[in-house]
């Protein structure tokens, strides 16, 4: 594994193992509360079937080749959550180090404890523990957003890929390839996640799952529908809210529910914006995905 470029504020014990913490009150560009919404949702949710995270990753990974990750790459997952990403990868490269802010670095350690070539760490993007270039490949999966100066967190997150190293990142999209009823249906949805968000604990959890029944499942079951019917029927799927959810579990639902409206600041950008973003981090050859989610895209340092 890499070796940390400065000293960890302090080391959690956990069971058999240790976690080194560079996290601190120093770090600016973090919204707090938003990385404790997220300790607690991966406190509720940190069980995965690998079939259903394979799926996922699959879709996530779409534009990767073998030249860009394969056995010989070390990897650094920056915010790596429940680290069903660092999971779906081990056995695929040379080593990755998983970094989280909240509390999911728990849940993490758990989730890839089988694995020796994967280590996880408690840290931000204002306080990534390794030096510049270190990595062949890095990666960021719906985080970034999530960060109150998403453009900054980028620029520093790039900064640890190698000259000729890759860079994967999924950040919210603004509805760009969508019509003015979606962009509608998002801004009465943005309403109620500001308010859901805002909530105690519990009663914000409840909210989510109720969300989770009423507001999706029922978009989700006509598109399970329209499946079922000819072709040409299908094809209507694309205009119905939620349908990349036709095929995920009840936990899954439940789960994006909880991150989409139990989560205190979000950012939404264009694609076109986040091709600037990746270009002026370094990137060159950036290449978006057209298939949900929106937007992936990967790039190469220059």
């Amino acid at each position: 594994m890499h070796n940390y470029s400065k000293e960890p504020l302090h080391i959690i014990k956990t069971g058999a193992k240790e976690i080194a913490s560079f996290t601190s009150d120093q770090d600016e560009n973090i919204e707090w509360s938003t990385v404790e919404s997220f300790g607690e949702e991966w406190r509720k949710f940190h069980e995965f079937d690998d079939s259903e995270v394979k799926k996922i990753g699959d879709q996530y990974f779409d534009i990767v080749t073998p030249i860009m990750l394969n056995d010989s790459s070390s990897v650094l997952d920056i915010g790596c959550g429940s680290g069903r990403w660092s999971r779906y990868l081990a056995k695929r490269v040379k080593e990755i180090e998983a970094i989280d802010p909240s509390n999911a670095v728990f849940q993490a350690l758990k989730l890839t404890e089988k694995f020796n070539n994967v280590r996880v760490t408690k840290a931000s993007v204002d306080s990534i523990p390794f030096e510049d270039e270190s990595f062949d490949f890095v990666f960021s999966l719906g985080v970034l957003h999530h960060i109150p100066d998403t453009e900054a967190a980028l620029i520093k997150s790039v900064a640890k890929v190698k000259q000729g190293g890759f860079f994967l990142v999924y950040l919210y999209y603004n509805l760009d390839n969508r019509s003015l009823f979606f962009k509608g249906l998002f801004i009465l949805s943005n309403i109620v996640r500001i308010i859901v968000s805002r909530l105690p604990g519990g009663l914000k959890r409840f909210s989510c799952e109720v969300l989770a029944i009423m507001v999706y499942m029922p978009f989700i079951l006509f598109s399970k529908i329209l499946y079922k019917l000819p072709k040409p029927f299908r094809k209507l799927i694309r205009f119905i809210p939620l349908s990349y959810y036709h095929n995920r579990s009840f936990q899954i639902i439940r789960n994006d529910s909880l991150d989409r409206f139990g989560t205190p600041l979000e950012n939404r950008f264009s694609k076109e914006r986040i091709k600037t973003m990746m270009e002026q981090a370094g990137l060159v050859d950036v290449s978006f995905s057209n298939h949900e989610p929106y937007w992936h895209a990967v790039g190469k340092k220059k």
